[in-house]
């Protein structure tokens, strides 16, 4: 029956929760249609993506491992194309993969992350200033003012981005993501991106600089001393720019959110009972930035808890359906709770050998600007319902289209300290 009417995952991701719970349910491989009219399979629920992601028959690679792409019976016209055609460590199976993300790493260094602590303090400030500014009897947008501003600056100076491409890649990010977009659209929104990104790399290589961009240009592999080729340049910088951007953005709104939403773990908090870093990691849980991903191949046939994925089968990866597994997180997997023991148990991040390399600024970056937003407006509030609010049209990104709220009174402002 399933293989007669596969589920019809929803291209604006109108209910991505629903749709995740509706997976589980139907077993952890149901059949699928893509956006585009594309078959593959959904895998849903904790145990069986921790399994398959960490399965080396799965690739990710599809100019390799997807008969329909080397075919060309799809082709650069579907809408979700950039998906699958970019070259990078994303895409990358094996050894490839291996030796992409070894000199991408080179770049992307724990020691590099760290030393933007400092820094990113000084942007939230900056961009809590001037939420101060603004006028405090009118409600306030805090995704836009406030989750996007902190991660986009931030990312624009981990990887040098002058400010001649800024404007132009706050337009490409967004039809990245939007998984409702046309095909003319979509194809558009892809000539822009390596127009923009090759732009990038050529005045990089002009003007070097301690960034991410120039270190990613630079790195050698230890082994050949190979660099890497202008394609593999230019899509690791894609994957690592778009998804860098998009997840903190969300990871922020939502832990906002989620707290005005429930004062009472916000108060937990305040109290000392639990930490803003708990408040990350049960958002990451609840509301995991990217709700799905796309796309990973079956190298050879696969059984999954009993349902078998056939070779050559393009495969999404239900990420929403693990964090509010009730096989892992209990019956109440739906709330939220910040002292929730399972609540890090979650692949907001993925799993195995393609997990994000960075989580961990992607985490640091929301507990400072969540607690420093709520330190600066303690008494800040929902300004519409929380069942009111919109998410972004996409069944891969998973975040609020708007989140306007009532800042309240500023601390700095009542204890007579000057703004910067």
């Amino acid at each position: 029956m399933l293989r007669q009417c596969p589920f019809a995952i929803d291209p604006s991701g109108r209910d991505i929760h629903a749709e995740a719970a509706r997976l589980r349910e139907l077993g952890p491989a149901v059949r699928v249609t893509l956006p585009g009219g594309v078959q593959g399979w959904a895998v849903a629920g904790h145990h069986a993506l921790r399994k398959l992601l960490a399965d080396p028959r799965v690739s990710k690679d599809a100019y390799r491992h997807w008969p329909a792409w080397i075919s060309g019976e799809v082709g650069p016209e579907w809408p979700l194309a950039i998906w699958v055609s970019v070259q990078n460590m994303i895409t990358a199976h094996g050894a490839e993969h291996t030796r992409l993300r070894r000199l991408a790493l080179k770049a992307f260094t724990l020691r590099r992350v760290a030393a933007m602590r400092p820094r990113i303090d000084e942007v939230v400030a900056e961009v809590l200033d001037e939420l101060a500014r603004r006028p405090g009897d009118e409600p306030v947008d805090v995704r836009a003012h406030f989750a996007h501003e902190v991660p986009t600056r931030i990312i624009f100076e981990l990887f040098g981005i002058p400010e001649w491409a800024r404007a132009r890649l706050y337009k490409i990010i967004n039809g990245f993501f939007d998984t409702a977009i046309s095909a003319e659209d979509a194809h558009r929104n892809g000539v822009d991106l390596y127009e923009t990104m090759g732009e990038l790399v050529s005045h990089k290589r002009a003007h070097p600089a301690e960034d991410l961009t120039s270190g990613l240009i630079a790195a050698r592999d230890d082994e050949d001393g190979a660099q890497l080729t202008e394609k593999e340049l230019v899509d690791n910088l894609i994957l690592l720019f778009t998804a860098g951007y998009e997840t903190s953005v969300n990871l922020i709104s939502s832990a906002v959110h989620e707290l005005l939403a429930h004062p009472s773990q916000l108060e937990l908090i305040r109290s000392g009972l639990a930490s803003w870093e708990d408040a990350v990691e049960e958002t990451l849980r609840r509301q995991p930035p990217a709700a799905n991903a796309i796309l990973r191949y079956a190298v050879e046939d696969i059984d999954v808890e009993g349902t078998v994925i056939p070779k050559g089968d393009p495969i999404i990866v239900s990420l929403a359906s693990a964090g509010r597994d009730p096989q892992v997180h209990g019956a109440d997997a739906d709330d939220f709770d910040i002292t929730r023991a399972t609540r890090s148990d979650h692949m907001a991040f993925g799993f195995g050998p393609h997990y994000c390399m960075g989580a961990t600024l992607s985490r640091l970056e929301a507990a400072v600007a969540v607690s420093a937003l709520f330190g600066r407006f303690p008494g800040m509030s929902l300004a519409v319902p929380p069942q009111g609010l919109g998410r972004v049209e996409s069944f891969i990104s998973n975040g609020l289209r708007e989140l306007p709220v009532r800042l309240g009174p500023d601390t700095v402002q009542e204890s007579g300290v000057p703004h910067s």
